[in-house]
């Protein structure tokens, strides 16, 4: 009886540290989406980097509502009119990269790194075409999606160099496994 109420404190603990990296990825998103950095003829905005993070680190669910839900959440509260858009495109390549990466966690570093490489530039090309495809329909012109999809691109491509750099340089990766283990012996 003793070990059965131990089990369920340590789930309930796990579900706590599940819902706190969740909650703090999403903060995350919704901070970095209230600027961008200024670049001639538009913005590029970090809440990618955020988002290919928290899908390197987290499950699928965990995943959609750091970047579904927190892109739309973000754009609710700074620019209402693609918030729908955000928690498609967003949602999708979040749970994408999720999805590729979550059966690799438990492989080598180089592996693993190829492995995510490959998810967040799947992750990118998810975000770019989702949102050209979104702008031609929010803003019903297909030029003016056209003249920002070098934006999209390159907003796609910091979001793989930063979470990669974040996760696997900056010792993310490791953390997070730390974490696991320690989950898993207690």
């Amino acid at each position: 009886m003793v070990k059965s109420q131990e089990n369920r404190r340590l789930k309930d603990v796990n579900k706590v540290l599940w819902i706190t990296i969740t909650a703090v990825f999403m903060a995350l998103n919704i901070a970095v989406s209230s600027f961008g950095i200024p670049v001639p003829g538009g913005h590029l905005y970090l809440c990618d980097v955020v988002i290919c993070t928290a899908a390197l680190l987290l499950d699928p669910l965990g995943a959609f509502v750091v970047g579904g839900l927190g892109a739309f959440i973000g754009d609710m509260i700074f620019y209402p009119l693609p918030m729908f858009v955000s928690l498609a495109t967003h949602g999708l390549q979040a749970v994408v990269i999720s999805l590729m990466v979550s059966k690799m966690k438990k492989t080598t570093s180089k592996s693993f790194f190829t492995v995510s490489l490959i998810a967040t530039l799947t992750g990118a090309a998810i975000m770019v075409v989702g949102y050209t495809l979104g702008k031609i329909f929010v803003y019903s012109t297909f030029e003016y999606a056209m003249v920002k999809l070098p934006y999209e691109i390159a907003q796609g491509l910091l979001g793989v160099a930063g979470s990669l750099l974040l996760c696997f340089k900056g010792g993310l990766i490791k953390v997070f496994r730390r974490i696991e283990l320690q989950d898993m012996t207690k």
